[in-house]
């Protein structure tokens, strides 16, 4: 099975692409934390197939309750793997078109360098009055952070200090212009070319969440629409997880 995706994926892009005379457009509802690598994707795919999308960021837990009241997206980029097989299950998502374009990772981030030391020991030292986290009942890497500090028997420690972003996005921005000390973001805001390029961080071990597998699924409304077929298609390609993987995520493609 594994060898006849290898086969067929590369082989239903190029028709996709083949097709592009008549371009077409896609919206795209996407997870706030993969908003930059999309844009890069975005740019890559406009080149190479003539098709348009646009890119609407947010929380997955907001986009679920966007798109159940008819919110006008075509493919959801999760930040989870639950939301996209839910809309699946309910009748919002076009059957089989769901796969893990990326699996994320969760570091504690402080724009402050030396802050945050390689093991994560600043959380039990209790040096900062606050503390940011995505609202874990909105946001995966929200919840990747309670279990995480769940796992390390500092909840009830260190939950009065938080300060909670809507999504990741402003999670990072609380981060960033010093709002909070410290906080749990994603890996790819602060990443790049194989580092942790601004602050200092601690990137939280795989075995203290469950795997933050970041689903894509084609919205029943786009059926007929050969943008977000193309798009989706191009999401599996090289190029494509190339550009995920320099973002500090696992790839995923399928």
């Amino acid at each position: 099975m594994a060898d006849m995706k290898r086969v067929l994926v590369p082989f239903l892009l190029a028709w996709l692409l083949a097709g592009t005379a008549h371009a077409a457009d896609v919206t795209v509802a996407v997870a706030a934390n993969f908003i930059a690598p999309m844009q890069k994707i975005v740019a890559a795919f406009e080149q190479d197939t003539r098709h348009h999308a646009t890119l609407v960021s947010g929380s997955t837990g907001s986009f679920y309750h966007q798109i159940t009241h008819g919110a006008p997206f075509d493919i959801l980029l999760a930040a989870d793997d639950t939301t996209p097989a839910r809309l699946e299950r309910e009748g919002f998502a076009a059957p089989g078109s769901r796969f893990t374009y990326a699996v994320g990772q969760l570091v504690l981030w402080s724009s402050q360098s030396g802050f945050v030391d390689e093991g994560g020991g600043v959380l039990k030292s209790g040096r900062f009055d606050r503390i940011a986290i995505a609202n874990p009942e909105l946001a995966p890497y929200g919840t990747a952070a309670v279990q995480a500090l769940t796992k390390l028997g500092l909840l009830a420690q260190v939950a009065p200090k938080f300060v909670q972003g809507e999504n990741i996005a402003q999670t990072y921005q609380f981060v960033a212009t010093g709002n909070a000390p410290l906080g749990f973001v994603a890996l790819s805001q602060v990443f790049e070319g194989g580092r942790i390029v601004r602050g200092s961080g601690w990137i939280v071990p795989a075995k203290l969440h469950a795997p933050i597998r970041q689903d894509a699924v084609m919205l029943g409304r786009a059926r007929a629409n050969a943008a977000a077929q193309a798009l989706m298609a191009y999401l599996r390609s090289a190029k494509a997880q190339a550009i995920v993987r320099s973002y500090g995520y696992e790839a995923g493609g399928g």
